[in-house]
């Protein structure tokens, strides 16, 4: 690709401008009446609706009804929370659910999970007023968005389930181990993204296509038997994987799985470098480079179906022939120490920073031999105009506290699996909780509600393997103002941290100016914030009340004697409610 990024053609450009797909269906909708305003933003699998209330409608608001209409299934109901009003329901039952009509949710940022890709959805908003145990429904206000396709012709995103730590899993499958419960609880997990990834090796259809990939770890059996079949089709197959011995590293489990699976042959071994950090496949066909696989899923148990990740595909000629040579750089196993050129040559075929052309993706491949790449991440990072949103699996790097902890109005949260990565533990627990003081800065960190926890609530698993390296968040992507005409997505394999860029080997995405791409990630991102930030904030209680149990956190009941608004339309708010209204609401 060299210094060239991949624009997009001025048709793409006005139908990403208009927000309208190419069924001319609304996946961003704004809509305001009687000073009620629901903005609307569609993933694939996730609706996010900001919400906003005029000053004199905010007196008695206890908080808002949400009821869902669905043409294609043909019904219309109430949507569910798990809080309730503790003089109106005091005990309820372990994962129990509880209409909104009667227990509305007291929040200015919502979102409905259980959306399905490609179709219309219709959301009515209603203020609720009145006494707990007698609620009188305000004016409502409506708004229709439809959902993203999961396939499209450009970009394909998929996100796993991401959270084996759910209340839904509990119910479904009894907090059993996914290989006692059986393939449901799989398929369930994954969902889709397994799927995604056979379905594009399965593109591989006979001897005119070839596919060549790169994985740190590479054991799940499905993916490797579809590798093989594919090979059995006449397809060009070779993966270089991770080979690097080392006392943490997955070479021998690599090498297990592989022998296992007869598939040798079309495995070539990375055994120079530090980490081979890659997760990625090429398709070709008729010897060109037609199609990218990326992201941040490796092949394992726990890659697909445990912690949090995606996988993207990249429908890109241009995309996939810079990553082919790449992958042809990988599979001769180059050294990183002199005389090599390696980590000269990555920064000559992806250099950054570059210009980020509108409406274009552009390439970054790593080790690198400065950090140059890192820097420019946290420039486009500290440029965001109105909003920031990252994730981080191994701690956060200084330049991005740096960026996170700016004097100004522009909301900024982060998905953590942990406040921290190697020395100086306490004083970067200490960082983030100082940057999370800050009223417009979210973090949530993973957790789970423990096993012995709440009365009212399912005790939820933290694994789903005996042994795991991360429990919670494994994705590796920021969003820079994603509701904006103009989002930056920068995804992949790469932590956002000094070794990922000068260290390992590693690739990264940056898509700038397409809104489909942004509201994907978009809603997936609020999706695990909002799923962690509870866990956290239970794990935060206990850790600060010693002696307290997980019963006596207040939070599990709605607010019935003040004013629970207060803090939404307080500038100072330490926990970014105001901030995330006035960027929800648009």
């Amino acid at each position: 690709m060299g210094a060239e990024c991949r624009v997009r053609s001025n048709k793409r450009v006005a139908k990403q401008a208009s927000q309208i797909n190419c069924w001319g269906m609304d996946m961003r909708k704004r809509e305001t009446n009687a000073g009620v305003t629901v903005n609307a933003i569609a993933g694939c699998h996730v609706v996010t609706l900001g919400l906003d209330i005029s000053e004199d409608k905010r007196a008695g608001l206890r908080g808002f009804a949400v009821r869902r209409t669905d043409p294609t299934e043909q019904e219309t109901f109430w949507m569910k929370g798990t809080k309730t009003f503790k003089s109106v329901e005091a005990f309820p039952a372990p994962g129990e659910q509880f209409s909104s009509r009667y227990h509305p949710f007291q929040s200015f940022q919502w979102a409905d999970y259980s959306a399905k890709p490609d179709r219309d959805y219709t959301y009515e908003v209603v203020p609720m007023y009145g006494e707990p145990d007698a609620l009188v429904l305000g004016e409502p206000v409506a708004v229709t968005v439809h959902t993203e396709p999961v396939v499209n012709t450009d970009h394909t995103i998929l996100f796993n389930r991401g959270a084996v730590a759910t209340q839904e899993y509990a119910r479904r499958f009894l907090n059993k181990w996914p290989k006692d419960a059986g393939p449901g609880a799989y398929e369930w997990l994954s969902r889709g993204l397994l799927e995604g990834v056979i379905a594009f090796i399965e593109r591989a259809t006979d001897s005119s296509f070839g596919l060549k990939g790169a994985f740190y770890e590479f054991q799940w059996p499905a993916v490797l038997e579809a590798l093989n079949a594919a090979k059995s089709r006449g397809a060009d197959v070779t993966i270089v994987f991770d080979d690097i011995e080392s006392e943490s590293g997955p070479w021998e489990k690599n090498e297990d799985a592989i022998g296992t699976a007869h598939i040798k042959e079309i495995c070539v071994p990375r055994a120079s470098g530090k980490l081979m950090h890659n997760k990625f496949i090429v398709l070709t066909e008729g010897g060109q480079p037609v199609a990218l696989l990326s992201g941040s899923t490796n092949i394992t148990e726990n890659g697909i179906f445990g912690h949090a990740n995606c996988v993207h595909i990249v429908e890109d000629a241009t995309v996939a022939t810079a990553y082919l040579a790449y992958f042809e750089k990988l599979r001769l196993d180059p050294k990183l120490s002199a005389p090599s050129d390696y980590k000269h040559w990555t920064i000559e075929h992806s250099p950054a920073p570059i210009a980020l052309p509108e409406n274009g993706i552009c390439t970054v491949f790593s080790p690198r031999a400065n950090i140059d790449a890192l820097s420019w991440y946290a420039d486009i990072a500290g440029k965001a105009r109105n909003g920031l949103f990252m994730t981080f699996a191994f701690g956060m790097n200084p330049l991005f506290r740096t960026v996170f902890a700016k004097g100004d109005n522009v909301l900024r949260m982060a998905l953590m699996e942990k406040e921290w990565t190697g020395r100086n533990k306490e004083a970067q627990i200490a960082a983030i909780r100082e940057l999370q003081r800050l009223p417009n800065v979210v973090i949530a960190v993973g957790n789970h509600i423990p096993l012995t926890g709440f009365d009212q609530w399912l005790g939820e698993l933290e694994r789903i393997t005996k042994s795991v390296n991360i429990h919670w968040i494994h994705t590796k992507f920021m969003l820079a103002d994603p509701l904006s005409d103009d989002p930056i997505v920068i995804t992949g394999s790469a932590n956002f941290s000094g070794p990922s860029t000068d260290t390992n080997d590693e690739n990264m995405l940056i898509i700038r100016g397409n809104t489909r791409v942004a509201d994907v990630y978009f809603g997936e991102f609020m999706r695990l914030h909002s799923h962690y930030a509870f866990r956290q904030a239970v794990g935060i209680f206990l850790a600060n009340n010693p002696g307290k149990t997980p019963d006596d956190f207040s939070v599990r009941f709605l607010v019935e004697d003040r004013d629970w608004t207060e803090d939404y339309f307080t500038p100072s708010d330490a926990n970014g409610r105001y901030c995330r209204r006035r960027y929800f609401a648009g």
